[in-house]
């Protein structure tokens, strides 16, 4: 039983991205750490580690092509960071310029995406390393260059052989992450179809919607991992699995994202009845499987269909169709046609989530390609962040600022470990306020609990191939833990550090050196994010609102031309569903910042709040047409329905504009307090309805004077 339960935990572990960049790391580590004791070169251990860290922060989800593409130009850029180094160490001003404008430079490549904005970093830590090796051994300045370089050079091989032997488990693993956060979503969906009087909707809808935007973040990590190891060619059985389970997780968040009438008036018009409980088990139950459909593909078993599934739908369809036939002398009323789509609608939900667990080749396996390929586009992407407004670009001059500051502050006090000053605030600034001082918080609890943890093991193992061991241990959990867990990285590093200082005999007065400059890169950085070019999200919520909204309209449009041509799964409509997502997920992530900013930066919370969960019920209309979209013939688009999505668009499109120019804030004294309940957002007077796309047309149409009514709120903060 023992046994059994440690394979289970390894088949758990083993898949997980953060242990397969730590066993990358021991590996590489420890064949360091044997040849280093083999060659006699303990003196130069401690660069040829720094040289293997820096490759390791520049390292992303890639397959071996990318990484071999990544390792070349990190090498070249390592190369001139050193250079750089060298030739300004002798002069301090010199040193702080060009290391501030490698700070500005190498930020602003983040503009080309995720693999240049790792390079970045990891090159400007190498900068770092590289003067903090050479102001610890001046007399051997120019030979501790390839040590470092060396190290980079050795990581960068390891990773590569790694990421040729073992493409699969990273794949896995963003895959389990993705179906367990659709597990979640299923879960707090079911919530809201709760027909309990008295029930907060409008708290539970909010939760949804800053949910739904982590979804996302995992749905777009997994598609960049399944995109870098589509070569050409016909893709391998396995891959062509994982691109399946993709695009069903795509149709499941659609289905799931669907809302077919206001939760309020359903639980209302069915409260003497089960048929919304039943409803509600069914997303319970399909919830329960999508977990285990993830620890299925984290453990590499066969994922089960349950029947319970079956039987609960089996269920479902029997009370709707006891409604129906208890109204059939009645003309259908709107709740309960609503109802018998959301039947409809879930009974498909399941259909897909059997369709994921039986794996088969998806109709259509064509991915976005975001990735940046000639020099013309590089510098098109950079030059549009070449402005104030942009994040990145304030972002860059801030952490340039602020490493001018903190290099004065090391110069001024003369302190030999000063360059730690420079790491700490490298590794704790952040774009945004709250991100960075999270980061602060979590750096100085990592940097206490390592210098305690280094205390401890320099006492109990004094032998120093003991303690190397332990060295190795320490910059393996530092790179395993850095994406995952800020506080146990930071730890290991400084318990690495603390180690290393110990086996060059230079250990006295490390620990309070180590915590006093912490402390002051911390303060360093959050005043540089409070006070220089500060991000506050109150200044990009109205455009991020725009996008959304102007998104929307694209996704409407994707729709109604699947409504007339037929359904077809093609990359042009998962690339219009997928932009209205990801700016609906953009503008949920950065309430959740905002959220955690100053009062008085803040826009007016309440309002913001009602907008976004607006934006959430619309796109939740608009997903609910997507997922019926398959059950009209071609051609069904009537001219009614075409006249009421076009002024829903041209209603979009205006107002989008109207909160990028700002013309809304004259009107912002005038408009009422938004209110939080969900009963008080306002439907539409309907009619009987001919079809479900008139429907939703007409629910989606009703929202759209309530986001007009919210936006001048949202152009100025209180």
């Amino acid at each position: 039983m023992v046994n059994d339960n440690w394979i289970a935990s390894w088949q758990h572990a083993r898949n997980h991205e953060g242990v397969t960049r730590g066993m990358q790391a021991l590996l590489a580590l420890a064949c360091v750490l044997a040849l280093g004791w083999r060659a006699g070169w303990q003196d130069e251990l401690m660069p040829v580690v720094l040289g293997v860290m820096a490759c390791a922060f520049t390292e992303t989800d890639d397959a071996w092509r990318g990484r071999l593409k990544t390792l070349l130009l990190a090498l070249a850029c390592f190369g001139l960071m050193m250079t750089a180094v060298w030739l300004t160490l002798p002069w301090p001003a010199l040193l702080a310029a060009v290391l501030a404008l490698s700070a500005f430079t190498l930020t602003m490549l983040g503009a080309l995406g995720e693999r240049y904005r790792a390079l970045a970093f990891g090159s400007l830590v190498l900068f770092i390393y590289s003067a903090l090796s050479a102001e610890s051994h001046r007399a051997q300045a120019l030979e501790l260059a390839p040590y470092l370089l060396g190290g980079a050079v050795w990581y960068g091989l390891v990773s590569l052989l790694w990421a040729a032997a073992w493409p699969k488990p990273t794949v896995r693993y963003r895959l389990s992450q993705l179906y367990a956060l659709l597990g979640e979503y299923l879960r707090l969906k079911a919530r809201l179809l709760e027909p309990v009087q008295g029930v907060d909707r409008q708290r539970r809808r909010l939760e949804l919607a800053l949910h739904n935007g982590r979804v996302v973040d995992a749905l777009n990590a997994a598609k960049e991992s399944l995109f870098s190891r589509i070569a050409g060619g016909e893709p391998p059985p396995w891959l062509s699995e994982a691109m399946h389970q993709y695009l069903a997780a795509q149709d499941i968040h659609e289905r799931t994202s669907s809302s077919h009438e206001s939760y309020t008036l359903l639980a209302d018009a069915f409260a003497r009845s089960d048929a919304l409980y039943r409803c509600q088990l069914v997303l319970s139950v399909l919830g329960e499987q999508a977990l285990k459909f993830a620890q299925a593909i984290r453990e590499r078993t066969p994922p089960r269909h349950e029947g319970q599934t079956a039987r609960a739908i089996e269920d479902m369809q029997a009370a709707i169709a006891y409604l129906e036939t208890a109204a059939a002398s009645r003309p259908a009323a709107r709740p309960l046609q609503a109802l018998h789509a959301l039947g409809d609608n879930l009974t498909g939900l399941a259909k897909v989530f059997a369709s994921a667990l039986r794996g088969g080749a998806a109709p259509d396996l064509s991915l976005v390609d975001h990735q940046v390929h000639s020099l013309g586009e590089a510098w098109a992407r950079i030059r549009t962040q070449l402005t104030l407004n942009s994040a990145l670009m304030r972002h860059a001059l801030r952490l340039s600022l602020v490493l001018l500051l903190a290099f004065g502050v090391m110069q001024a006090t003369q302190d030999p470990h000063g360059y730690w000053i420079v790491l700490t605030v490298v590794f704790a600034s952040q774009p945004q306020y709250a991100a960075t001082l999270s980061r602060v918080g979590q750096r100085a609890l990592g940097t206490v609990v390592g210098l305690m943890v280094g205390w401890v093991l320099i006492r109990l193992f004094p032998g120093p191939l003991l303690q190397a061991v332990c060295m190795v241990l320490a910059g393996a959990l530092f790179i395993g833990k850095r994406m995952s867990d800020i506080r146990v990285a930071t730890g290991a590093m400084t318990t690495l550090v603390l180690l290393s200082f110990h086996q060059m005999g230079m250990s006295q007065g490390v620990i309070p050196a180590r915590l006093l400059d912490t402390a002051i890169g911390s303060v360093i950085a959050g005043l540089g994010a409070w006070l220089i070019l500060p991000n506050w999200q109150a200044r990009h919520w109205p455009r991020l609102a725009a996008q959304t909204l102007r998104a929307q309209a694209g996704y409407l449009q994707a729709i109604l031309e699947q409504y007339q041509a037929g359904k077809q799964d093609h990359l042009a409509y998962r690339k219009a569903r997928r932009n209205a997502h990801n700016a609906e997920a953009a503008l949920s992530n950065a309430y959740a910042a905002m959220r955690k900013e100053p009062e008085g930066k803040r826009l007016d919370m309440t309002a913001s709040a009602r907008f976004l969960v607006l934006t959430h019920m619309l796109q939740n209309y608009l997903s609910a047409l997507g997922a019926h979209r398959g059950e009209l013939e071609a051609g069904a688009l009537d001219e009614a329905s075409r006249q009421a999505a076009q002024a829903l668009q041209q209603g979009l499109e205006g107002l989008a504009r109207q909160l990028e120019s700002g013309q809304l804030e004259a009107a912002a004294a005038g408009v009422t307090p938004a209110t939080p309940a969900e009963a008080d957002i306002e439907m539409p007077a309907r009619g009987p309805v001919g079809s479900l796309l008139q429907a939703q047309l007409q629910l989606a149409s009703g929202l759209l004077p309530q986001l007009e009514r919210q936006a001048p709120r949202l152009c100025r903060a209180r």
